[in-house]
């Protein structure tokens, strides 16, 4: 076998914050003082040669070629010298490409007729390199090498012209009575247009701009055992959401996460553990889904699952509203607004849940680890601070056109301040209200309504409608405390387009009197904070998308009008009636689609 292959790899967003991963050393003399130097990659490739020779169950191959990394060094002055010099803190940054090699050696076997999976090592080395800090007027010589372990999967195409079919249909899917692949990819660019804005605060909505979104999602699965399955979920997420991904409090973009990087950057979303006792009743076919085998199961069952998921991956579940990848995108349409569910900043958290359906009943409980402080990046490691989901479902029928209705509730305990306390310290110092110098360990809880209802064949009805504590600082979604949502959702089979789809939905949030208070007195909050507040009112959002099939992809067209954007009257709506925003996502099929 003679082959080429190139590659490229993302290991980073942006590479100063917390999660990214450094190779630093550390060093001090009299003359400079402590300093920190450091390198991180964010983003290298390759393009190498492979040869190797195919035996009955395996090929066995090397590989070796030419290899590229664009990488951020930093120096960082820890301590001042003793005399002069810079002083502690005091952070320098310089990016340079490296051209290198890389080397190493695999094995490939099949799995299905179409599909190989393989395992490689390989060894990329880069040659030393100088860079200058100007703010130390120091010269420094910085090396690079980077082993690591590759798995990958491997699509066959055939003898025939293959380009056609694949750009309609996609490849063919990846799935076996022990392993199932799936993958999902999504492009987004969203843009807000001109309007009346009288002051700015820090988590204000930023008018003229446009701003996109890529993620590229694999789903992993693997049956363990008679029930079992453990599913994985890699992701690489690029780009940022309007203003920062803040300003309204149903923002526009499912696809936009509280963390945005201009870099590529992977991380593992989802690896848990799902278990499926069945307990009897009539027998029902499963197909296959993204983190799903094709299968059966009983009527009555209990699913248990245990790892790191999103809690609304078991909870506040909508057909018709509930994954930006697929219907609406604005966030209080996909999920009930007020449900402030444990997570970190990419919506993702660690627990466990368990489900009990019996009949056209179905309960759920679970518990989930909060993030160390309010919406941040790491979840608390000691489990201090947590999250109790409970969730009744009822299942039923109405003239033959099937619904159901579910009530969800939640507690959380973590470190939460009042708003309250928060006003009334601003008053005595004279400062801004700052939720984080009244935190104390606290309860907040809430509960809401969601239904779905087939009203007739191809036409779907949704409503939400939830409550949360108006009092207490929402911890991880969103500032709202009240609110209704509805929508429809029709299939283009009705105008003979099987795959297209139309949605059309409204919500209204709202926030308590003295969450009002806490804003007016220049309180941030997750998404909100104008600096001031002096003329709340309730946030309406519209939202309508069509979807549609284009080769092995959906483009969705998506438009959506916020009136009162972050509660504040004084943001001009008419502005937004007359130039609203428009989104265009582009939705890949997955493998198994």
């Amino acid at each position: 076998m003679l082959g080429a292959e190139i590659d490229v790899t993302a290991p980073n967003s942006d590479v100063l914050v917390p999660y990214s991963e450094k190779g630093n050393q550390a060093v001090a003399s009299p003359s400079v003082g402590q300093v920190d130097h450091g390198e991180a990659v964010i983003h290298y490739g390759s393009v190498r040669a492979r040869v190797g020779y195919a035996f009955y169950h395996f090929l066995l191959y090397g590989t070796g070629g030419f290899a590229w990394s664009y990488d951020q060094l930093t120096r960082t002055q820890l301590a001042a010298p003793a005399v002069g010099g810079l002083a502690a803190g005091t952070m320098d940054t310089r990016l340079l490409w490296r051209l290198g090699w890389a080397a190493g050696i695999g094995v490939e076997i099949p799995v299905t007729d179409k599909w190989t999976a393989k395992a490689e090592f390989l060894w990329t080395g880069f040659p030393q390199k100088t860079t200058t800090f100007t703010a130390a007027a120091e010269s420094d010589q910085f090396n690079l090498s980077m082993e690591s372990i590759r798995v990958g999967l491997n699509y066959h195409l055939d003898n025939t012209n293959p380009i056609p079919e694949l750009l309609t249909k996609g490849p063919q899917a990846l799935e076996t009575d022990r392993f199932a692949f799936h993958a999902q990819a999504t492009f987004l660019n969203q843009y807000t247009p001109s309007f009346r804005a009288p002051y700015f605060g820090t988590n204000s909505l930023t008018p003229n701009q446009g701003r996109e979104t890529t993620d590229v999602t694999l789903f992993a699965g693997a049956r363990l055992w008679d029930g079992a399955e453990l599913w994985i979920t890699p992701e690489i997420d690029q780009g940022f959401g309007l203003s920062g991904s803040v300003g309204a409090e149903g923002f526009p973009s499912g696809e936009a996460y509280k963390v945005g990087a201009s870099y590529p950057y992977t991380r593992l979303q989802r690896a848990f553990i799902q278990q499926t006792i069945d307990l009897g009743g009539e027998t029902q076919k499963i197909d296959s889904g993204l983190s799903q085998f094709a299968g059966s199961q009983t009527a009555d069952r209990l699913v248990i699952t245990v790892g790191k998921f999103g809690v609304v991956d078991v909870f506040d579940t909508n057909k018709y509203a509930h994954d930006p990848r697929a219907d609406f995108m604005n966030w209080t349409l996909i999920d009930t607004g007020t449900f402030d569910y444990a997570a970190d900043a990419w919506a993702y958290t660690v627990g466990g849940a368990i489900e009990w359906y019996t009949g056209p009943w179905t309960f759920r409980g679970g518990i989930f680890d909060m993030s160390i402080a309010p919406n941040t990046t790491t979840l608390d490691s000691r489990f201090g601070q947590f999250q109790w989901d409970g969730e009744i479902e009822r299942r039923y029928s109405i003239f033959g056109q099937p619904g159901k209705i579910a009530i969800t509730g939640f507690l959380t305990r973590a470190r939460m301040g009042s708003f309250e306390d928060a006003v009334l310290l601003a008053a005595m110092t004279g400062g801004r209200a700052d939720l984080a110098a009244v935190r104390k360990y606290q309860g907040k809880g809430g509960i809401s309504m969601n239904l779905e209802q087939q009203l007739v064949e191809n036409v779907g009805f949704f409503a939400r409608a939830g409550w949360a504590d108006g009092h207490r600082e929402p911890y991880e979604f969103t500032d709202v405390d009240r609110t209704v949502a509805a929508g429809l959702s029709i299939s283009g089979k009705i105008w003979g387009r099987d795959d297209d789809t139309l949605g059309i939905a409204g919500v209204v949030n709202q926030i308590s009197d003295v969450h009002q208070a806490f804003l007016n007195a220049g309180g941030l909050g997750i998404l909100l904070g104008d600096g001031r507040l002096p003329h709340p009112g309730n946030e309406g959002i519209f939202e309508t998308y069509y979807s549609f099939p284009w080769f092995a992809s959906k483009i969705t067209l998506d438009y959506q009008l916020i009136v009162n954007p972050a509660y504040n009257r004084d943001t001009s709506c008419e502005a937004l009636m007359r130039q609203p925003s428009l989104s265009v996502s582009v939705r890949a099929k997955p493998i198994a689609g």
